[in-house]
């Protein structure tokens, strides 16, 4: 398997870079999401357009920003039926000195407040150490309170609000930065999903 290294299984996950065998899986988390649950999720996705042939160029594209260490992005999947829950991605923000990404996550909303983003978090954490990262920060919209909730439990702090830091909805809006030093950081506690 290309890229086994960055592969990492919790109680309940597989967390993993995709390849082209997963495009079922796939298609089944984005065709299952329900109608939006927050402002901060798309809900139901029109996929049909979506097929194996586009999939697959997404994968060589994923794969050489790999290779490139410039993104890593991550499907978590259930262990137990394969099914595709969600997905994270680390991007680098700067190396040399400061070892740095930004991590993003986002989980179907079908498969919400069940513990899988938590769970995922302690498979990402163990893969962005073995890429030698230092530091990890996710910018979030100061409205979406549940991301800031499971971003404190997995042990991010608060940094800093970046004013006017992106353009969506036709406005700038703001993001806050909440950020966490991975060598100081305790493992998560599985039993806390």
């Amino acid at each position: 398997m290309q890229f086994e290294y960055l592969t990492e299984t919790t109680e309940r996950l597989e967390v993993k870079p995709m390849n082209t065998e997963d495009y079922e899986q796939w298609v089944k988390g984005y065709a299952g999401r329900a109608m939006p649950q927050s402002p901060f999720d798309e809900g139901c996705l029109e996929i049909s357009h979506y097929s194996k042939a586009w999939f697959q160029r997404l994968i060589v594209q994923q794969q050489a920003l790999i290779q490139s260490d410039d993104t890593y992005v991550f499907g978590v999947f259930r262990k137990a039926d394969g099914v595709h829950l969600g997905n994270f991605n680390l991007v680098t923000l700067a190396r040399q000195h400061f070892q740095w990404a930004e991590c993003g996550y986002a989980i179907h909303n079908q498969f919400w407040r069940q513990g899988y983003a938590y769970e995922a978090f302690t498979a990402i954490f163990k893969i962005a150490k073995r890429l030698k990262y230092h530091r990890l920060e996710a910018h979030v919209h100061p409205g979406n309170h549940a991301s800031i909730a499971l971003l404190k439990k997995c042990g991010f702090e608060y940094e800093c609000t970046r004013t006017q830091f992106i353009f969506e909805n036709g406005e700038w809006t703001d993001r806050l930065v909440y950020y966490i030093n991975l060598n100081d950081t305790p493992p998560l506690h599985p039993t806390s999903f």
